[in-house]
């Protein structure tokens, strides 16, 4: 794992990990509640969108695809992708080659797709299909780098992250937040944080992960 980061590329890692990792599950989320707003309830777009904290308006469930996808507001998916993109692009030289090219198609495919493509599931299967091959690229290799353990945090953080957000299961995210406590002791094999279980709430596990990349990347 003998690899030098700047802490600026360490952070870009990192981040562009959180941010496929959020493109990837907000769309998964998306297509649940559009299916839900078919059959089940129209206002299940609504209330995804409020545990965002974020209002979205729309008639119908084809409407709600196109401003869930390409709205005005901070979950855009274009938006989180060229965020992703950024991190990538200050990455370039710490990351596999054709994971990195993978990322600009993807990035161009979303960008085009604002503008001239249907938004429908087959959109968002093919954008789906795209991040799981980047994310097949980048875990193929026999022997990981430092660089790929910060991509891998990013994406565990993230999971975890949203996964509480949506208040979903707890016992999952502990099991998440261990394969996170495991990256923390090979980058940080001296940082001691204490375990946590099910009676902690949400805001304490967010926060007691915030403080371990606090530890890993700004200190």
């Amino acid at each position: 794992m003998e690899q030098l980061l700047t802490a600026n590329v360490a952070n870009g890692l990192y981040w562009f990990g959180r941010y496929l990792e959020r493109v990837e599950s907000t769309l998964l989320e998306v297509v649940t509640a559009f299916d839900d707003i078919i059959d089940i309830d129209k206002d299940a777009g609504k209330k995804l969108y409020n545990k965002f904290e974020l209002e979205i308006e729309y008639e119908d469930s084809k409407e709600f695809l196109n401003n869930a996808l390409f709205g005005d507001h901070t979950s855009n998916i274009n938006t989180l992708m060229e965020c992703a993109r950024e991190n990538a692009i200050i990455c370039r030289s710490n990351m596999d080659t054709e994971a990195f090219g993978t990322v600009i198609e993807l990035s161009d495919f979303i960008k085009q797709g604002s503008v001239h493509f249907q938004v429908d599931c087959n959109f968002i299967d093919t954008i789906l299909s795209l991040i799981s091959e980047i994310w097949g690229e980048l875990t193929r290799k026999e022997k990981r780098n430092t660089s790929d353990y910060f991509i891998r945090l990013g994406k565990l953080v993230e999971k975890d992250d949203f996964h509480l957000r949506l208040e979903r299961n707890k016992r999952l995210s502990l099991v998440v937040m261990d394969e996170i406590d495991k990256i923390v002791e090979i980058l940080a094999p001296d940082a001691k944080f204490r375990p946590h279980d099910e009676n902690d709430s949400y805001e304490v596990i967010l926060d007691s992960i915030n403080g371990k990349i606090n530890k890993i990347i700004i200190e």
